[in-house]
C-alpha cells in the first residue's frame, strides 16, 4: 500500500487516533496534511513524527465546524501539492467515553445532539464540498469518515455522540452513491473503544476489563489498529469498495 506522491489530508490529526492515521500514511511515503484546531505544538510534534518516518507532512490550522476555514486550507493544500488524493475525516467534538457519568436520555437537551451532529456531519460535510470539485475534476479521489462501532452495537448508551456517528454513515453512503459514477470512493471505518485517548482516559479500568472480556481479541484497540484499515481503504487494494462500514473492534461486532 505505497502511497509515494499522495497527498493525504487528516483532520484532528494532532492526537490519538488522527494521529495514528498521519503516522501510518507517511511510513508508506505519503504528503500528509495535519489538521488541527488549537493544539500547535502537538500537531507540530506529529508532523516530526511523520517526517521521521518517510513521508514529508506539515500542519495546517482550520475548525473543521466553518466553511469558511476549511475552504481556505483546502485552498491552501491544492496551491502546495497541486491537489489532495486521499481526505480522512476523523476530527470530531470532544466527547468523554465514561459509562459512569454519561448524561441519561432524560437529562439530555436536543442542543447536545445538536453539538454532536455538527461536529461529526457537519466537519465531514465540509471538507468534502471543498475538497469534491478537484476530485471531480482528476475523477478519483477517496475519503474514509471515521465512525464507531457504537452505531451497530451501542454498549453503552452515548445518546448524542452515536446518534451523530450513525447520521454519519447515512451522510457517507449518500455520498458513496452519488459520487461512486464519478471514481470516488468513500467509506467508513468504525473503531471499537481505542485506549488510551484523550476520550477515553476517564473509562474506568473495570469497564475496559469488562469490554476486553466480552471482545474475542481480548484487547481494546489502539490508535494502529485503527489507521491499517484506513490505509486499506484508501488504497488500491480496495478499488472497487465504496460505502461500506469496517469494523475495527477485534470482534465485539461481527457482520
Amino acid at each position: 500500500m505505497k502511497f509515494k506522491d499522495k497527498v493525504v489530508l487528516v483532520t484532528g490529526a494532532s492526537r490519538g487516533i488522527g494521529a495514528g492515521i498521519a503516522h501510518a500514511f507517511a511510513a508508506e511515503g505519503a504528503t500528509v496534511v495535519v489538521n488541527h484546531v488549537s493544539n500547535a505544538a502537538a500537531a507540530a510534534e506529529v508532523v516530526e513524527q511523520c517526517q521521521a518516518a518517510g513521508g514529508d507532512a506539515w500542519a495546517v490550522k482550520a475548525d473543521v465546524g466553518s466553511a469558511l476555514a476549511v475552504q481556505a486550507m483546502v485552498d491552501e493544500i491544492v496551491r502546495e501539492t497541486g491537489r489532495i488524493d486521499v481526505v480522512v475525516n476523523n476530527a470530531f467534538r470532544p466527547y468523554a467515553f465514561d459509562p459512569e457519568r454519561r448524561t441519561l436520555f432524560d437529562d439530555i437537551a436536543w442542543p447536545d445532539y445538536q453539538a454532536q451532529f455538527d461536529g461529526a456531519v457537519g466537519g465531514a460535510f465540509h471538507v468534502c464540498r471543498a475538497v469534491l470539485p478537484q476530485f471531480r475534476q482528476r475523477a478519483q479521489g477517496c475519503i474514509v469518515n471515521i465512525v464507531s462501532d457504537l452505531v451497530e452495537r451501542p454498549v453503552v448508551p452515548y445518546h448524542a455522540y452515536t446518534t451523530a456517528k450513525a447520521a454519519l454513515v447515512a451522510f457517507s453512503r449518500n455520498l458513496a452513491t452519488e459520487l461512486g459514477p464519478l471514481g470516488i470512493r468513500v467509506n467508513c471505518v468504525a473503531p471499537g473503544l481505542v485506549y488510551p485517548t484523550a476520550s477515553s482516559q476517564g473509562t474506568r479500568e473495570s469497564f475496559r476489563e469488562s469490554l476486553i472480556a466480552a471482545t474475542p481479541l481480548r484487547r481494546l484497540a489502539r490508535p494502529e489498529d485503527v489507521a491499517g484499515p484506513v490505509l486499506f481503504l484508501a488504497s488500491d487494494w480496495s478499488g472497487f469498495v465504496t460505502g461500506q462500514v469496517l469494523f475495527v473492534d477485534g470482534g465485539l461486532v461481527m457482520r
